[in-house]
């Protein structure tokens, strides 16, 4: 039975809500090296560094990932879930996306049983099975549950991953809030054409190739003095 749609939109933004406890304000995804090695200095730069990978890296592989995953939740292919899940997992270019990912999975799952929703055994009872949740899978089972309609979910999704950029950015470069808000501004006008081009996108062309995301992250690792936990 599909919920009201007040319903849904109340759930989704919980979902995509900072104050969901994951922990996703400690990451900054390699961004903060970004702004130590002088690649990101200003607004601009942070606009670049974040519209980019949201367009080539985030909104090709993630996206439509979460996507897929709520048709398999959906649809009962515990298999395809597990597949998926480890795929996540290996495709983390090092150690902090990693632990990163793992680490909001497993604060999802626990989060999951404490919220004592019936809806939400099938979820717990699958991800618990597994030795490490990726954040996207338990995520994506949430919203799947509580009957989110898929464009929206994508959207969120992505939403809520741009957010934290952007509050990564005003951190770290450092940028004022109405520098955050046109930033926001932005990259939400963005949000919708890359949402829909990950629903169709299909498997076979999903790429998360962004090398400069993958050194930043790698170089993040040994960076000397940081805020943020990749």
């Amino acid at each position: 039975m599909t919920p009201p749609l007040a319903l849904q939109l109340a759930r989704l933004l919980q979902l995509a809500s900072p104050a969901l406890p994951v922990g996703a304000y400690t990451y900054s995804q390699g961004l903060e090296w970004a702004v130590e090695s002088g690649v990101i200095r200003d607004e601009a730069g942070a606009g670049r560094w974040i519209a980019d990978l949201l367009t080539h890296g985030i909104g090709r592989y993630e996206a439509p990932l979460v996507a897929t995953l709520m048709s398999a939740w959906n649809t009962g292919r515990h298999a395809e879930i597990r597949r998926l899940n480890g795929e996540f997992l290996a495709s983390r270019e090092s150690f902090e996306l990693r632990a990163e990912t793992v680490q909001m999975g497993f604060s999802l799952r626990r989060l999951i049983r404490d919220l004592r929703d019936d809806s939400l055994v099938g979820v717990a009872e699958q991800i618990e099975a597994l030795p490490e949740v990726a954040f996207p899978v338990a995520w994506s089972g949430v919203a799947a549950r509580w009957g989110i309609a898929p464009d929206a979910a994508v959207t969120a999704y992505l939403w809520s991953w741009a957010e934290n950029q952007v509050m990564a950015a005003l951190k770290a470069v450092p940028l004022g809030q109405a520098s955050g808000q046109r930033l926001l501004a932005d990259l939400g006008a963005r949000i919708p054409a890359v949402a829909e081009a990950a629903l169709s996108l299909p498997e076979t062309e999903w790429s998360n190739f962004t090398p400069a995301f993958a050194i930043a992250c790698a170089r993040h690792e040994t960076q000397y003095s940081r805020l943020f936990r990749s």
